[in-house]
């Protein structure tokens, strides 16, 4: 059950390293597809196993070179998933001394020519001892890619006593030529329920006393590793003197009470900024890293978005029922778009408390920051509310595009407050605007929109909107079907920055004009009837009856066109040829 030496003191990691696939937790599917190839005498030539650090792949790859070289206590047996654990293979496998079992760390071996020595000039021969000979490769991905390719051909088509095992955390670097020829199984993540029972045994093995709630904080903060668990059991038993707390576990991981993290976090959501600081103060007062309370903050606010989609999210065996009783309220309170702009703010904040100098004083910050915003409506809400605002009386405010014709003045809820004594800002809003007189008609603001050099702009104005009234600094239009529903706003920005002023444009249902494309399409028709109607046009049509209009050119485009195609001027009899030079401006 156990590789503990008979002096000295080993870590719970080592102590209680699984034996055989009986103790391996929490990784049934890949234990039952090799009992079954076991069984059946299918074993792969080449294996990969692949997981986060701490799931077993090394111990794992252990545990299968016991099997494959097994021969039991009387000395008969074959390959099996339940080694003896006591005949002199499965012994010295265990304690790494086996002569025909080769383990290599990649991160130290990376090149083709450990490959070449501890692999390929050996494989020939027949193992020395033991039933196969086994190679045992850790952290595979650390190869060099001539060391992979090196590897490649023996891979394929190794001898019949050659097995070699792969461990990796990065299976993405490992070469698809060396996956294909592996069988490969990935090695999941504790799940939290079987990691607490786990440590609860090793604790009641070791008659160390440690409560519930400290074994559900060291199950999460091992994220599924059960190397990394260990560790911190061992740790906590240690810190503990015999008898663990939640408390002490937080102490000893720097973590503030999720309890206390939730009073915080709701502080933020009331917008409560003194409440959130005094707490932030007190929970580092009390020993937790401001870094760990925004992650924590970071973690509920993930918790709480999920519960908003799957509530049965809210059902996480390390977490307290009066905590899971929290969370299912606040998801129920707050929208999604709350939750996300938290979420966004959070990733901000860690990275500002990682790079300032002083952390705690980064997280106030950043505390005061989110406080700030908690209660501001988010765009859609605002977007929302400025659509039921009823428009403005004639005369009135309201300047914002696409919210109704407007002489330029403020709304009357913000002239109220506008300032009305003397001083600077008095004499900004005494300052005179641009002179939007120098853009008298539709034409002008077409023109400004051709200069702005955006084409697809100028194109949709062109087709998409009829001119209903027009006043320099106001303009009302009628949309048709196929304009763009952001079409209004990116036209007033085009105009305030062109201009320097903001332009007030809404929008009429009916009441609009043609479009200045629908106009040019019906001058267009009209002269092609004219001069189709014409007695010249008519004789030529009766000699060929098949003609077609193609183009029509005004007096003054040919006009236009002759002048920029003029030749040079000739020379005149007295002129010398120094005196002409066809290619000199005029």
């Amino acid at each position: 059950m156990s590789d503990t030496a008979d002096t000295g003191y080993q870590v719970l990691a080592r102590k209680y390293r699984p034996a055989t696939f009986a103790d391996l937790i929490g990784q049934d599917a890949m234990v039952r597809t090799l009992k079954n190839a076991f069984a059946a005498d299918r074993i792969a030539q080449a294996f990969m196993l692949t997981g986060i650090r701490g799931t077993g792949k090394t111990t794992t790859a252990r545990i299968i070179a016991k099997g494959l070289n097994c021969i039991g206590p009387d000395g008969t047996g074959g390959p099996t998933t339940d080694p003896c654990g006591v005949c002199e293979n499965c012994k010295a496998i265990a304690e790494g001394r086996h002569v025909d079992v080769m383990e290599m760390d990649a991160a130290s071996h990376t090149g083709v020519q450990n490959i070449r020595d501890a692999i390929i000039e050996t494989v020939s021969y027949r193992a020395a001892t033991a039933r196969y000979k086994i190679f045992i490769i850790d952290e595979v991905h650390m190869l060099s890619t001539s060391a992979f390719n090196a590897l490649l051909k023996t891979l394929e088509e190794p001898p019949a006593h050659v097995k070699f095992l792969f461990a990796t955390t990065e299976i993405r670097k490992v070469p698809v030529t060396v996956l294909s020829r592996c069988q490969r199984f990935d090695l999941r993540r504790i799940e939290p329920e079987v990691m607490i029972a786990h440590l609860k045994s090793i604790a009641e093995k070791e008659n160390a006393e440690i409560a519930e709630d400290a074994l559900a904080l060291i199950t999460r903060a091992a994220e599924g590793s059960v190397r990394d668990a260990m560790s911190l059991l061992d740790q906590a038993i240690a810190h503990g003197a015999g008898e663990t707390t939640a408390d002490q576990v937080r102490a000893m991981l720097g973590l503030a009470d999720r309890a206390r993290v939730l009073d915080l976090f709701e502080a933020i959501m009331r917008g409560d900024a003194p409440g959130a600081l005094n707490e932030l103060g007190a929970q580092y007062a009390a020993g937790a890293d401001p870094l760990a309370v925004l992650r924590d903050l970071a973690e509920i606010t993930h918790w709480l978005s999920v519960i908003k989609i799957t509530p049965e999210a809210a059902e996480d065996p390390t977490l307290s029922p009066e905590e899971r009783s929290r969370g299912r309220s606040l998801a129920e309170k707050l929208p999604m778009r709350v939750l996300t702009r938290m979420w966004q703010m959070l990733l901000k904040a860690l990275d500002e408390v990682r790079l300032a100098p002083n952390a705690m004083m980064a997280a106030e910050m950043a505390i005061i920051r989110m406080t700030h915003v908690a209660d501001l409506p988010t765009p859609g809400d605002l977007v929302k509310k400025l659509s039921e605002t009823p428009p403005p009386a004639p005369g009135g405010g309201g300047g914002m595009p696409g919210a109704g014709p407007s002489n330029g003045a403020a709304p009357q809820s913000y002239r109220s407050s506008a300032p009305q004594g003397g001083g600077v800002q008095a004499a900004l809003n005494r300052a005179p605007g641009p002179d939007l007189s120098l853009y008298p008609t539709w034409a002008s603001v077409v023109a400004l929109v051709e200069q702005a050099r955006d084409l697809k702009l100028l194109i949709e104005v062109k087709t998409c909107l009829r001119l209903v009234t027009y006043a320099p600094g106001r303009i009302e239009l009628q949309p048709t079907d196929a304009a763009p529903r952001d079409l209004i706003p990116r036209l007033g920005r085009v105009l305030q920055t062109a201009t320097g002023a903001r332009w007030a444009i809404s929008v009429a249902s009916a009441g609009g004009g043609p479009t200045i494309a629908e106009e040019a399409e019906a001058a267009k028709r009209a002269m092609e009837a004219e001069v189709t109607d014409h007695p010249l046009m008519q004789a030529v049509l009766s000699k060929f009856p098949t003609a077609k209009i193609t183009q029509i050119r005004t007096h003054q485009e040919i006009a236009q066109a002759a002048a920029s195609e003029a030749l040079p001027e000739m020379p005149d009899e007295d002129d010398t040829p120094e005196d002409w030079d066809p290619f000199e401006d005029e």
